[in-house]
């Protein structure tokens, strides 16, 4: 009974992302309006990790699996990718790198500021 509970906040806070979306004229999508409904649920005290954490951590577990049929169907549509195969790597690998150049970029910043400021602190 208490993972059913945690599913249905999970799905609660779901179905509001999916409202946000339909009301909000802007281009984003309902998941980024859950995710960050979960977020505010989280830091306002609205939920404790405790109770969403189970089903949360199942959630993560099986992910894999919800991409099984994108990639089925991928495969059926090959002979039409293989086309944009070139222009889409092209593509992507430079934005792939020079996203995790920025993410590790950020992050260093980001630890190199919260350690200087609990040096200041202490």
């Amino acid at each position: 009974m208490k993972l059913v509970a945690q599913f249905g906040r999970i799905l609660a806070v779901c179905f509001l992302g999916e409202l946000l979306a339909a009301l909000l004229p802007l281009p984003v999508p309902a998941s980024v309006y859950g995710l960050l409904l979960m977020l505010a649920a989280l830091k306002l005290g609205v939920f404790r990790l405790e109770q969403v954490k189970e089903a949360g951590s199942f959630l993560v577990g099986i992910l894999p699996l919800l991409f099984i049929p994108a990639a089925v169907g991928v495969m059926d549509l090959w002979d039409e990718l293989r086309a944009m195969l070139l222009p889409c790597l092209i593509a992507i690998v430079p934005v792939t790198l020079l996203v995790m150049g920025i993410s590790g970029w950020v992050t260093q910043k980001t630890r190199r500021l919260l350690k200087k400021e609990t040096q200041n602190d202490v």
